[in-house]
């Protein structure tokens, strides 16, 4: 396997950007650190309602993490229903689980509606059951589904499954219709396109150094932020940095666990192999812990497979992969991978997305891998919240307000607890693995 690319396999066709301002700006009415899928989904509403909207990215734009995920419009929630209900009643569950979907459903009109070529693919995602006791929870969960959002969720046993994939590795799975695929970087350069036809400032290599609030004793308290570039002030701030924060925002460091995840992609199969293998062309995932998420390329010629890094060795990290996906597809065992590549997603320490606002900073964050579809949605709710400061008609409640966003004792931002939170995984998927 020599030769392998460490560049995101999507970056082919949407690489990295720089772009400059041409003269500082000494103010602006907001300022948004991180020019991913949150950032420019705040900005585009911002300055499409007339605001001056200034965008501070620490490295290109397409260099994070919305152009290295697997571009599967999921928007999952880590926490199952009947947890979300035993801590905050059934009524506020459906509401978390309403968001879900309505955000699924606004990424795709966003696209549809602003005509951004990214490869929309409506296509449905097949979870993969491993054991009969998976299917017994899928069946629970379509039900639910169905009844309370009316989404169209329909658990197959073995038999059925030959229709969307060839594979003997589940004895099962449940597939939705409400969840696709899309070419992240090509979404990414879309919303940056769209951003500056809106007049949106954006600055690259500029790293924020320092956020503080001024003035905080007046009725319109402004920011001070410190960049390598210079000074500037703005009314509002939103930081869109999530597993990329860095020390320049110390709170919300202290509140994320980054984690790793990484994918690889195989060489050309052709269409009719990657067909044969995956005859729905759907989205896929597992019914585990550290399962593996995974689809066909956009140009339905390639194999692409992710999951968490296990190893900080990137040798042994990509063998896990590979072994991931002959397990699943044995027919590809001698094919080539083509490009390895990683990125950081961030969990809080509840694994709940968060729309929190600390010293007047609004922080959309913590996705927990999900951020395909969350990022753009909680950063256009964060717009949404500084517009309803300037006009309450503007006002549009998202259920992640308001929810705590705590940290633990002692913890800095470097999860030096992470290989064992894994290890138990780990150990949880192995009870989940074996003779079905």
């Amino acid at each position: 396997m020599t030769g392998i690319s460490a560049d995101p396999y999507w970056w082919k066709a949407a690489p990295p950007q720089d772009f400059h301002i041409a003269q500082w700006p000494d103010r602006a009415d907001v300022v948004i650190i991180g020019g991913g899928y949150t950032g420019f989904g705040a900005a585009i509403p911002l300055a499409r309602a007339g605001l001056d909207v200034v965008v501070l990215e620490r490295d290109q734009i397409g260099s994070g993490a919305s152009t290295r995920n697997g571009g599967i419009t999921s928007g999952n929630l880590r926490l199952s229903f009947d947890d979300l209900a035993k801590r905050f009643g059934a009524e506020k569950a459906i509401a978390f689980y309403q968001e879900a979907k309505a955000a699924r459903a606004d990424l795709a009109q966003f696209i549809i509606n602003e005509k951004v070529d990214c490869d929309l693919q409506q296509c449905g995602r097949l979870v993969g059951a491993l054991r009969p006791e998976s299917l017994d929870s899928m069946k629970r969960d379509a039900e639910r589904l169905t009844k309370l959002l009316d989404i169209e969720a329909t658990v197959y046993d073995r038999a059925s499954l030959p229709d969307y994939i060839d594979t003997s590795r589940y004895c099962g799975g449940m597939m939705r219709d409400d969840i696709g695929g899309i070419h992240p970087a090509k979404l990414l350069a879309g919303m940056c396109q769209i951003a500056c036809q809106a007049s949106v400032k954006i600055a690259t290599q500029t790293k924020v150094i320092a956020v503080s609030q001024q003035n905080t004793s007046s009725p319109t308290p402004e920011f001070r932020i410190e960049t390598s570039r210079g000074i500037i002030r703005a009314g509002h701030v939103i930081s869109a940095t999530n597993a990329y924060t860095d020390a320049g925002q110390p709170w919300l460091r202290r509140r994320l666990v980054p984690v790793i995840s990484e994918m690889i992609a195989t060489e050309e199969l052709g269409e009719n192999m990657v067909r044969s293998l995956m005859p729905g062309l759907n989205m896929y995932g597992e019914a585990l812990q550290l399962g593996h998420y995974y689809r066909p390329s956009s140009d339905g010629k390639r194999i692409l497979l992710g999951g968490r890094r296990m190893s900080p060795n990137p040798v042994k990290a990509r063998k896990r992969l590979v072994e991931g996906l002959t397990s699943i597809f044995p027919e590809l065992a001698d094919i080539a991978i083509t490009n390895h590549w990683f990125g950081f997603v961030a969990f809080p320490f509840d694994q709940l997305p968060k729309l929190a606002v600390h010293d007047g900073v609004i922080y959309p964050s913590g996705y927990c891998g999900s951020g395909t579809v969350w990022a753009r949605w909680l950063g256009q709710k964060a717009a949404h919240m500084v517009l309803a400061d300037l006009d309450e008609s503007a006002f549009q409640a998202s259920v992640f307000q308001g929810v705590p966003f705590r940290t633990m004792p002692f913890y800095s931002g470097d999860p030096w607890f992470l290989p064992l939170a894994m290890g138990l995984y780990a150990i949880q998927d192995k009870f989940k693995t074996t003779s079905k």
